[in-house]
């Protein structure tokens, strides 16, 4: 699946809270992996965004085949490749002010490690909802993958790239919360 389109400008959208309202009423923890549950509820408080999709990212390998795994990967040398599940975060943001910024801030999570996160809009995602955005931690090179296949050393600097990016993601949105009242 195509995952990456350069990010579109957000545009009005008189639907927005309906939207998200239903979309918030069908979710469940059961739909999310366990290690960004929290997170998706802390950003899902938010008024200005909500979360559309995730993933945890999910390392395959030798008879590690499980293509829901949560587990790091073993510190082994016994593997060679890798499948990657791609990590990322769709959201809904809403045209105002507090929406832009929320692009501005997601777009420096991509700094901390450009050539493995990008900032982008999904055609697929952005024709059922307008103003989607997704962060995305994937191998530049293969941004436009769902899955890809690593080796074992790339495979473990995206196992870290990814966690540092849930980490980065947990503590912008808490101080979101804390600095618009909504904690």
């Amino acid at each position: 699946m195509e995952t990456y389109t350069e990010p579109k400008k957000l545009v009005k959208n008189i639907g927005y809270q309906e939207q998200k309202q239903q979309m918030l009423a069908g979710l469940t923890d059961g739909m999310i992996d366990a290690p960004i549950i929290g997170l998706i509820k802390t950003i899902n408080r938010l008024p200005y965004c909500f979360t559309l999709q995730c993933c945890y990212g999910h390392f395959t390998y030798n008879s590690q085949n499980n293509t829901h795994n949560l587990e790091p990967l073993p510190r082994t040398e016994k593997i060679e490749r890798v499948e990657y599940r791609i990590a990322y975060i769709a959201f809904c943001i809403e045209h105002s002010a507090w929406g832009r910024s929320l692009i501005a801030a997601l777009n420096k999570i991509t700094h901390f490690d450009p050539e493995y996160i990008q900032l982008c809009s999904a055609e697929w995602f952005w024709e059922r909802q307008v103003n989607s955005y997704a962060l995305q931690v994937e191998p530049d090179r293969f941004k436009h993958q769902d899955r890809v296949i690593l080796d074992y050393d790339e495979a473990l600097h995206v196992e870290t790239t990814r966690n540092q990016f849930f980490d980065h993601l947990r503590e912008l949105f808490l101080n979101l919360l804390e600095s618009s009242g909504y904690r």
